[in-house]
């Protein structure tokens, strides 16, 4: 039987993975929002649909993918959790779930809450401090729900910040809009994208119905650091530093510095023998300058 991977939210996260299988022969479909973006996707193989819209058929659909955010409500339906595929697609999704033979769900770390830059695994309470954490929270469980009555082959992702080719740094330090905002003891952890595809095809290739994952690099890191870092290899000055207490900030940029914790990644190591491509944000950001300077 032919391999069919259908995406909900086909984004930059999916078009990672999407790379990935579409030369090893898989069918590949997506969500997108935009006429423009689904021509786009066309070209590089996948078969796309403008969603919301006319309801997929996921009849042939071997490998669902959910990269979809949830709504951010104050009270979010118990039986979708704010989740739009849910809500959209229940019925759906019940029929053809006990047939999957994996289900992926992207998620956050920030369904962690603050932990005051200490570590958390997979295995700790969940108490997200923002909306956005809180509305995650909801969206998984409401999935593990469905998971839970239909026999669904789910696995939940939580992925830190994700950067890779056109999310790095680099064009905010070259055009001097970079800002290394300092909150004393604050960390973020991080993963590249190319990480993120090569976990979810180990965990297809694998698949553990029931599994969490947390998707992260090795090395959690002060923001500014990173900023740092990236002006250092690109030998341009540094951006000032800027005492978060006193910097200008949209309420959404702000509330990132609400939580602070660092990320263990062990599982996905130690169950698919993940070898993290990035391992820190050095080795990522030294990539993304020699694909940018080789013109890759």
């Amino acid at each position: 039987m032919s391999k069919h991977l259908f995406v909900f939210g086909y984004g930059y996260s999916a078009a990672a993975l999407g790379e990935l299988l579409i030369p090893q022969g898989w069918k590949v479909s997506g969500t997108t929002r935009r006429a423009e973006k689904a021509a786009r996707l066309a070209e590089n193989g996948v078969q796309a649909l403008i969603w919301p819209g006319a309801e997929p058929d996921l009849s042939d659909v071997t490998h669902l993918l959910i990269s979809a955010a949830p709504e951010v409500s104050p009270a979010p339906a118990p039986k979708t959790g704010g989740d739009s595929v849910l809500a959209a697609l229940y019925s759906q999704l019940t029929t053809i779930a006990p047939a999957l033979e994996w289900a992926g769900y992207l998620s956050t770390t920030g369904v962690y809450g603050d932990h005051q830059g200490d570590w958390v695994d997979e295995t700790t309470p969940l108490s997200p401090a923002t909306a956005r954490g809180q509305a995650r929270v909801a969206a998984e469980a409401a999935w593990q729900d469905l998971a839970a009555k239909t026999g669904m082959a789910l696995h939940v992702f939580r992925l830190a910040g994700i950067y890779g080719p056109g999310r790095g740094p680099f064009a905010k330090v070259r055009a001097g809009r970079a800002r290394r905002i300092v909150k004393p003891g604050q960390v973020f952890s991080r993963i590249h994208v190319e990480d993120i595809a090569q976990v979810l095809a180990a965990s297809i290739a694998r698949p553990r119905p029931g599994a969490i994952y947390n998707l992260c690099d090795d090395d959690p890191a002060p923001p500014q650091d990173v900023i740092a870092h990236a002006a250092q290899l690109l030998a341009l000055p540094l951006p000032p530093e800027e005492p978060w207490d006193q910097a200008e900030m949209t309420p959404m940029a702000r509330s990132f510095y609400a939580e602070s914790k660092k990320v263990r990644n062990d599982l996905i190591k130690e169950e698919l023998g993940v070898r993290l491509r990035y391992p820190d944000y050095r080795a990522g950001l030294a990539a993304l300058l020699a694909a940018e300077t080789s013109g890759g």
